[in-house]
């Protein structure tokens, strides 16, 4: 299953919402949850380390979601790491040089694995284990493991790590991709109930939180693991949402694609 998730902020826990009542938090979540990344980042002056670290990842975000905007999410980057004081400033922004070096590799943009790998390796050295990364940097390396190294196993383990840590934390949306992910890894060994119980409980969780942005595949996640009608009734849910945000995510796409006639 495509990790579509993103997203570290000193501001923002793990995939977290808007940090309490700051007008600025409200604003930039709103906007990113409505697949407006650019914007978002906008908002943001990247002067200190949290901030060039929550515009950095935001635009790594972009990137997995469109496809576009490579060399702006490099530029960010670079500033959060130049900027980066702490191990555990340092350790967010390797981990998000590790999602962007994962999303080119999976997107087919460049074979950038070596490097992904490499800066999850960094962070995982330089994020304490109770720190509030871990559980997205836990999290990343269930990816890299299910889709790039393609081992289930090590992908169930981390993705469990992540889980524990999101729970523990309180994390609700970085909740509804361990739960996603966890269920997408079920229903490829056939375990229906457990893949449909996950799938729910992701979609149940972005609703709640009006993650648009990511409501559309948890939508087409949960038809995979249903029956019909209710898995077309799903499927056009989801195309209706991903048209609305024309045509994101991209990698989609194809899974809302009608099927094709036969003679």
């Amino acid at each position: 299953m495509l990790g579509e998730g993103n997203v570290a902020y000193p501001a923002m826990s793990g995939y977290g919402t808007a940090a309490g009542d700051d007008p600025l938090q409200t604003a930039v979540w709103r906007l990113r949850s409505r697949a407006c990344w650019a914007d978002a980042a906008a908002l943001l002056e990247p002067v200190t380390a949290p901030a060039a670290l929550q515009r950095a990842s935001l635009l790594v975000e972009r990137c997995l979601y469109t496809e576009q905007g490579w060399a702006e999410a490099e530029d960010a980057l670079r500033t959060a790491e130049a900027l980066a004081r702490s191990d555990e400033q340092r350790g967010a922004a390797a981990c998000e040089r590790g999602q962007l070096a994962y999303a080119a590799t999976l997107l087919g943009v460049r074979d950038r694995a070596d490097e992904a790998r490499a800066a999850l390796g960094r962070a995982a050295a330089l994020i304490a284990p109770s720190a509030p990364g871990r559980a997205l940097l836990d999290f990343r390396r269930g990816l890299l493991a299910e889709n790039l190294a393609q081992s289930p196993q090590a992908a169930r383990a981390a993705y469990r790590r992540a889980h524990a840590g999101a729970t523990a934390q309180g994390d609700a949306l970085l909740l509804s991709f361990t739960w996603r992910h966890l269920a997408g890894l079920a229903l490829r060994e056939g375990e229906l109930a457990e893949a449909r119980h996950g799938f729910t409980e992701s979609l149940r969780i972005r609703e709640e939180l009006g993650y648009l942005v990511g409501t559309a595949p948890a939508l087409a996640s949960l038809a995979d693991a249903e029956t019909e009608p209710e898995a077309s009734r799903l499927r056009a849910e989801a195309a209706r949402l991903f048209r609305l945000l024309g045509g994101v995510p991209t990698w989609l796409a194809p899974r809302l694609a009608p099927p094709a006639a036969t003679a």
